[in-house]
């Protein structure tokens, strides 16, 4: 009974490993790129447990389980620190060229807004973007950060995507966007850092692939891509931060970047998994910040939970132009162009089903 047991988790593993590499939008597909860790870990037990088992079932999750693990390895390394890393370290100095970002999905129903005033308080970063926030943690953002953070652009929603920016630096022409559904908004800004120099931030938030939320994740998808592909129309110092509601590994949040040549500053150091912070066995990277090949890192933390179920993150980017050949620019093919083109003309045209 036992080899039977192990042999079928293990073959169920490789079935999940496959159909999270099939190209379609359904979200109980997709929703297999989340747990990799997860299912690389249960691999690599019932590869541990496979020598008690009899023939044939032995065999066969041996096979299955190793087939497994070596796919989900594939994937997982990346954002483990036996990989090079992807955006090179900030020499000393040159403050006057570091911008540093805190990113937290409040979730709207939280209510310590304290404990989170209190992480930007101590951390003292010059932006701060707050997700899922609605009126209630406006006004309270508000009274706390308005005179030390007086730039700001506020999108206060009862629907979760809900969003609030505010800044230390002045903002340069701060525009509200609605790019795929006129329900999820972005912000898209300048921002003008101490050295005189401009960049620009995309802030988003799209929506999941989840049975609550959308069957697919066309539109989520289209969003990312709209954004990747206004990047490589116009390259200029770029960040992308938020709430992805898509992993660091997954085919589409890969397509994104090679479509911008945005470098996940993740790469080589670790996953910094944001989501689920109060289920360690269920948690993966879901809050991001992207930089083109302009900056460089000085530091990359995952803040301490507030009572919300993502942990924020804060970055410290250092805009490093002479640096940029420093950088492999990850770059798409025209069958990807294509590809992302499809996707975002196919998530502008469809209305998501209710």
């Amino acid at each position: 009974m036992l080899s039977i047991v192990i042999a079928t988790l293990a073959i169920l593993l490789l079935g999940i490993t496959i159909l999270a590499r099939l190209p379609v939008h359904w979200w109980w597909i997709r929703s297999c790129e989340f747990p990799r860790l997860q299912i690389a870990t249960l691999a690599l037990l019932t590869l541990l447990f496979a020598p008690f088992s009899e023939a044939p079932w032995r065999w066969l999750a041996v096979s299955s389980g190793l087939a497994t693990l070596v796919i989900q390895a594939c994937y997982i390394l990346p954002w483990t620190r036996l990989w090079p890393v992807q955006v090179q370290r900030a020499e000393p100095g040159h403050d006057e060229r570091c911008l540093r970002l805190l990113i937290a999905n409040v979730l709207t129903p939280n209510r310590n807004a304290e404990g989170l005033i209190e992480l930007i308080r101590r951390h003292s970063p010059d932006i701060v973007l707050t997700l899922e926030s609605d009126d209630w943690w406006g006004q309270q953002l508000d009274t706390a950060l308005a005179s030390q953070w007086p730039h700001a652009v506020r999108i206060p929603q009862d629907n979760l995507y809900g969003m609030h920016l505010y800044s230390r630096l002045p903002l340069v022409s701060p525009r509200v966007e609605r790019l795929i559904q006129d329900d999820i908004p972005s912000i898209s800004t300048g921002i003008t850092l101490p050295c005189g120099n401009d960049i620009q931030l995309y802030a988003v938030h799209p929506r999941p692939p989840a049975p609550n939320e959308s069957e697919e994740s066309l539109w989520r998808d289209a969003e990312l891509l709209l954004i990747g592909k206004r990047i490589h129309d116009a390259p200029v110092p770029t960040l992308v931060a938020g709430d992805l509601n898509d992993v660091a590994w997954s085919r589409t949040t890969r397509l994104f970047c090679r479509i911008s040549g945005m470098l996940d500053p993740r790469r080589g150091r670790g996953m910094f998994s944001t989501f689920h912070a109060h289920y360690p066995v269920l948690r993966w990277p879901l809050d991001h910040v992207f930089s083109s090949e302009h900056f460089t890192l000085r530091d990359m933390q995952r803040l301490p939970g507030f009572g919300s179920d993502h942990f924020p993150i804060l970055t410290t980017l250092c805009y490093r132009p002479s640096r940029a050949d420093e950088h492999e620019t990850p770059d798409a093919d025209r069958d990807e162009h294509r590809e992302a083109h499809a996707t975002i003309r196919e998530g502008k045209e469809r209305e998501q089903e209710t």
